[in-house]
């Protein structure tokens, strides 16, 4: 990346020589899971670029946006409704948390039995290596999980945080908390940013995450009916920069990128053959750059056709609707959308199972693969879950529990192999 951002990087107050050291490591990690794989599609290069000035260029245009007033929001969820923060004419960024970054400074104030994800969430501020924690104005949490309440009373202590109670089950009155968080949540971007929320605001700021959400789905859709015109780790790779790309460009990308794809589905230029093994995978949100399981399942000779993740189409599924008059009644539309977000916060958790068998038949997937990060109860836990509806309906299964290290990595491989091979 160009010395002409390290007195960017500089005023941000990142470690120079630590970042260097990162974004080396990266570049080279960058090359080998996605560079090096033959017959990408052309639409790839944009999502290329966009992660080479991932610390650069992106982080420029966000500090431009903020010399303009435009208040930067920082989040670690998908629960975070960006339609309210671009009502404010705001930016919302998702947050560097895919690494093992500067762990042994985070055990001192966390337990080592934390989930990878929080440490590295952390990690990354007390490194100072993630530029979008330092130029944001604060950061979003939601209580997804008593690990992220937690972690965030530490990291309050770091930088303005807020943060938003997410409910944790369905009923009429959960929904009724989670208005009223809507409603806690625009008061606080409308006294932060100094504007009010209009009914055409919020309706521009739907339309635009709408936009994004379909481009997405088109994506989904056109990996279920020609399989191998992409590669999973790909798919996955644009559904990461979806979090901190300026989102009518990246919906225009996507676009593109689909164009090009149905072409080459029609054309059968396909990155794999007919015996290629579709997997489903289902479980824990992969933030970048935590590739490392999509690579070995793809170096493994299948090709990865669906994410039921929050990096995947449990963020994607629903579109909110625009229908309404009043401020009020578009936020009603909100809240309906997000509570069908089915992460393994909810208790009873039904819907995110049937939401992977529809999926799974969907796609024509020959076999799930469960992904959780160790210590991430939620998941770990709904594992068996997921286990039981594909032991029920004769779906090839298999749990993999892991961290950001690379030192499992040809454990898993093995495992992953062996299970494609009796596919």
């Amino acid at each position: 990346m160009s010395g002409e951002y390290v007195n960017m990087w500089k005023e941000l107050g990142l470690d120079l020589e630590a970042h260097d050291q990162l974004l080396s490591v990266l570049g080279q990690a960058y090359g080998d899971i996605f560079l090096s794989q033959k017959n990408r599609p052309e639409g790839m290069k944009y999502f290329d670029f966009v992660v080479s000035e991932v610390h650069g260029l992106r982080i420029r245009e966000i500090l431009e946006e903020k010399a303009k007033g435009n208040i930067i929001v920082g989040t670690f969820c998908v629960y975070v409704p960006e339609e309210l923060v671009l009502a404010v004419g705001g930016v919302q960024i998702g947050l560097c948390a895919g690494a093992e970054i500067a762990f042994d400074k985070v055990e001192e104030h966390l337990p080592r039995n934390t989930c990878a994800l929080i440490k590295s969430s952390l990690g990354f501020r007390l490194g100072r290596l993630c530029p979008y924690t330092e130029a944001c104005d604060f950061i979003v949490g939601e209580t997804t999980c008593d690990g992220k309440k937690k972690a965030y009373e530490i990291f309050s202590g770091m930088k303005d945080m807020y943060v938003m109670e997410i409910p944790q089950m369905k009923n009429a009155s959960d929904r009724a908390l989670w208005k009223g968080e809507i409603e806690r949540f625009r008061a606080e971007l409308e006294k932060r940013s100094g504007r009010k929320i209009t009914p055409d605001s919020l309706r521009n700021g739907i339309r635009i995450v709408n936009n994004k959400r379909a481009a997405l789905q088109r994506l989904a859709a056109i990996r279920y009916q020609y399989p191998a015109v992409i590669s999973g780790r790909d798919a996955l790779l644009i559904n990461q920069v979806s979090f901190y790309d300026n989102p009518e460009r990246f919906t225009d990308s996507v676009s593109k990128l689909c164009d090009e794809l149905e072409e080459r589905g029609k054309n059968n230029v396909t990155i794999g053959n007919d015996g290629t093994k579709k997997i489903l995978v289902s479980g824990c949100p992969m933030a970048v750059p935590n590739w490392k399981v999509p690579f070995v399942i793809e170096s493994g000779g299948a090709v990865i056709v669906a994410e039921e993740s929050c990096v995947g189409e449990r963020n994607t599924r629903n579109a909110v609707k625009d229908t309404g008059a009043t401020v009020e009644q578009l936020l009603d539309n909100i809240v309906d959308r997000y509570m069908k977000i089915n992460c393994a916060c909810f208790t009873p958790n039904k819907e995110r199972i049937e939401d992977i068998s529809s999926i799974y038949r969907a796609s024509g997937a020959d076999g799930v693969i469960h992904y959780s990060l160790q210590f991430c109860t939620p998941y770990l836990m709904e594992s068996k879950k997921v286990k039981d509806l594909c032991v029920a309906r004769d779906i090839p299964y298999l749990s993999l529990e892991t961290d950001y290290s690379p030192g499992d990595m040809e454990q898993i491989r093995t495992r992953v192999e062996a299970f494609i091979e009796k596919i």
